[in-house]
């Protein structure tokens, strides 16, 4: 079972969704990621030999923001935005919906 950041990856899935396990890594990066590294994304995660865990290891600790630093930052943004007193802030701090939905739905006319 490979480790990187802390996480479990599972073993019996394709490297680019076992990647997205992580927090702060999408499809998107995770395919970026194995692109970088040279490794053929559609190779298990219970496949991966020493060395190409220990690069994906290393580029995800030299290039992305992930877990516990990642959490930590938008957890400051978000209170940023409370003390700012901007619209986003004050919806965080009323910890109601940040973006409002809509208070009726358009059905079918009864006839």
């Amino acid at each position: 079972m490979a480790r990187i950041a802390g996480v479990d990856l599972p073993n019996n899935k394709h490297g680019v969704i076992g990647l997205t396990y992580i927090f702060g890594i999408g499809r998107s990066s995770a395919q970026t990621i194995l692109d970088k590294c040279g490794i053929d994304p559609t190779i298990k995660v219970g496949d991966w030999n020493d060395e190409q865990i220990a690069a994906i290891r290393a580029l995800i600790n030299n290039e992305y923001k992930i877990e516990g630093e990642l959490r930590s930052s938008v957890q400051m943004d978000i209170k940023r935005l409370m003390d700012i007193g901007c619209y986003r802030g004050i919806r965080h701090r009323a910890r109601v919906r940040r973006r409002p939905l809509p208070t009726r739905r358009k059905q079918p006319s009864k006839v």
